[in-house]
């Protein structure tokens, strides 16, 4: 099974309450989709930590009789082999053909722009507004406050973790912030998964982009909204994630009556400067 694997095992997930437990299967069953069907209900129960019997449970949560009836489920909807006479793929190009498939489920998701559209309106009124990335995902954080800072009049990064976390947030906090954004990446850091919580309990929105809605920072999210990354490849890729990003800046944007002008300001500034070789 390949990343549009992962996209059905999404999708099968979907419309179901699940608990922390079960999110954490859920989460271990996405990132290992092509094993997950040759697997035992122990060996499942060993790769996402928890006991045999919450596979159990977790497989009927879904609908099914058991764990074996799930998994003869997922044998039954895998992809064909590659027909006779058909070149093989190599590793990189399966891992870039992973990650479109990834861009395709995202721009499925998009279909709907209710959940990003509040995510914009959540950002744009909060000032300060935080971002916070950790580790894998401190790129996908300064990214989004790089460009967010042109536009934005108060943008916080949050990309390093330590007891000054802690001591930003609440500054932030004193100071008016509403919201915090933040990136969740595999592996995920337990400092972010903590910071969240924090952010919480000083009455901040937490939004989220992370691999999987079934990621462990979803119980810490207000709103949370998935983009894929890639495992084809020895360390993931996030071009799902990245794009998601962009894509809040635009929402944000829309919901920054001065945002226009204030690209205006920075384009004549920057030319002023010659900031850029044309």
């Amino acid at each position: 099974m390949s990343d549009s694997a992962a996209g059905r095992l999404q999708a099968l997930f979907e419309g179901h309450r699940l608990t922390p437990t079960q999110r954490r299967i859920a989460h271990c069953m996405v990132r290992k989709a092509g094993d997950v069907p040759f697997l035992s209900s122990v060996e499942l129960a060993e790769l996402a930590g928890v006991s045999q019997p919450s596979v159990t449970r977790f497989a009927v949560a879904l609908g099914f009789d058991g764990y074996p009836a799930l998994r003869r489920h997922l044998r039954e909807v895998a992809p064909p082999e590659t027909p006779v006479g058909t070149t093989a793929r190599n590793e990189y190009q399966q891992a870039v053909e992973g990650e479109l498939e990834n861009l395709r489920r995202l721009a499925e998701l998009l279909a709907d722009p209710a959940p990003v559209e509040e995510a914009g309106r959540l950002l744009a009124a909060s000032k300060p507004l935080l971002v916070l990335g950790l580790r894998a995902a401190a790129s996908q954080a300064y990214g989004f406050s790089y460009f967010a800072a042109k536009v934005h009049p108060d943008v916080r990064l949050l990309d390093e973790g330590g007891t000054m976390l802690t001591d930003r947030i609440d500054s932030a906090v004193r100071a008016g912030a509403t919201t915090l954004l933040c990136f969740a990446l595999p592996r995920h850091p337990r400092e972010v998964v903590d910071a969240l919580a924090l952010a919480r309990s000083r009455g901040l929105t937490v939004v989220t982009v992370a691999d999987s809605a079934f990621a462990p920072v979803a119980a810490h999210s207000d709103l949370l909204i998935p983009a894929a990354v890639g495992t084809g490849l020895a360390f993931d890729t996030a071009c799902g994630p990245m794009l998601l990003g962009r894509v809040l800046l635009e929402a944000m944007c829309d919901s920054l009556p001065a945002a226009q002008e204030r690209l205006d300001a920075f384009d004549v500034e920057a030319a002023e400067r010659g900031l850029f070789v044309e």
